[in-house]
C-alpha cells in the first residue's frame, strides 16, 4: 500500500519534541538525518550526537489524516505555522530488492570482495568472498577507512599470521584476514553489540574457528605479526602504547579512521616504539602504516 511522508527541518534542540509529537500522531516509523550537510567527528563514548540542523521524518499510513498530524506537530517548538513541513506520498515497493540495488559488490585489492546476500555469482571466480549485509554494528566496506583496510590485508601475505582487528564493529576486517589465510584473529570492540555482530559474521563466513572475540578489558595479546585499527584519531593516539605492545618486533600497526590533518598527531604518538612506513589517502580519510621497531 502506498504511505504518507511528513518531514521537518529543525535543529537539534528541537528534534526530540518533534520526534515525539509525531510518535504521537501515530507514526510507523521515524528517522532523523542532517539537513546541511554537517560532519560529527569523534563523539564523547556513550554519547548520540545529533547534526546542527536535522531532518525529522515519519511515515504514515497514506490514509491518515494530514490534520491530525499537523495540530499534534504545531505544539512541537520550530513547527508553528507549518512552514517547515514537507508532505510526500510514497509509492509502496519491495523494499528488500532496493535495498540488493543500492548495496552491490565491492572489490577491495586484487582478489577481495564483499558480496551482499544472494550476489555470489556477481563477484570474480576463484576470488575471495566476505559474505556481509548492513547491520547495526559498523563496517561494510562502504567507508573509505574500511576499503583502505581491507585493501591492505589483500596486498598481504597472511597464511598462518596472527591478526588483530580492533575496534572490529562488523567483524568485516577480522572476517577478511582469516579468509585471506590468516591463521588466528583478535576481533576487539568495547560495543558488545559489534562483538555480536562480529560473530554472527564469522559463522556465517565459516571462520569462527580462527576468530577470537574480545573487550579491550581482556586484550591480552602480545605476539600479533599485525594489528588493524579503524577507528578515530583521538582514540588512536590514546591507545598507541596498546596497540604497539600487541604486535612482535617487526610486525605491522595500521591505523584507518583519520582525517589527513589528524596525521601528524598521530604518527608522533607511534613514534616511540614504531617506524613509519607510509600513507595512502582516500576521499580525504587516511591509512597509516609503521613496523614495530626491535
Amino acid at each position: 500500500m502506498p504511505w504518507l511522508e511528513v518531514s521537518i527541518a529543525a535543529s537539534c534542540d528541537a528534534a526530540a519534541a518533534i520526534e515525539e509529537a509525531l510518535a504521537e500522531a501515530g507514526a510507523l516509523a521515524v528517522t532523523l538525518q542532517d539537513e546541511a550537510d554537517q560532519a560529527v567527528f569523534e563523539p564523547e563514548p556513550g554519547s548520540t550526537p545529533l547534526w546542527p540542523m536535522v531532518q525529522i521524518t515519519g511515515l504514515f499510513p497514506a490514509a491518515s489524516d494530514r490534520g491530525f498530524i499537523l495540530d499534534r506537530l504545531q505544539v512541537a517548538p520550530g513547527v508553528a505555522g507549518g512552514s517547515r513541513i514537507r508532505w510526500r506520498e510514497v509509492e509502496d515497493r519491495d523494499w528488500e530488492r532496493a535495498w540488493l540495488d543500492r548495496f552491490a559488490p565491492m572489490r577491495f585489492g586484487r582478489r577481495l570482495w564483499i558480496v551482499p546476500t544472494g550476489m555470489d555469482s556477481a563477484a570474480a571466480a576463484g576470488s575471495v568472498k566476505i559474505h556481509l549485509d548492513p547491520g547495526l554494528a559498523f563496517g561494510t566496506g562502504t567507508h573509505p577507512t574500511t576499503a583502505l583496510c581491507l585493501e591492505w590485508l589483500d596486498a598481504q601475505i597472511l597464511t598462518g599470521r596472527v591478526v588483530v582487528d580492533f575496534g572490529c564493529g562488523s567483524g568485516v576486517l577480522g572476517i577478511a584476514a582469516a579468509l585471506l589465510g590468516a591463521g588466528r584473529v583478535v576481533c576487539v570492540d568495547n560495543d558488545p553489540q559489534a562483538l555480536e555482530a562480529t560473530a554472527a559474521n564469522a559463522e556465517r563466513n565459516g571462520v569462527s574457528d580462527r576468530l577470537e572475540i574480545s573487550s579491550p578489558a581482556d586484550f591480552g595479546e602480545r605476539a600479533a605479526d599485525a594489528v588493524v585499527a579503524n577507528i578515530l584519531a583521538a582514540p588512536l593516539v590514546r591507545l598507541a602504547p596498546a596497540l604497539t605492545d600487541a604486535v612482535r618486533p617487526g610486525g605491522r600497526v595500521v591505523l584507518s579512521g583519520l582525517l589527513e590533518q589528524q596525521a601528524a598527531e598521530v604518527v608522533v604518538a607511534y613514534e616511540p616504539g614504531c617506524d613509519f612506513m607510509g600513507r595512502k589517502a582516500l576521499e580525504g580519510w587516511l591509512r597509516l602504516e609503521f613496523r614495530k621497531r626491535g
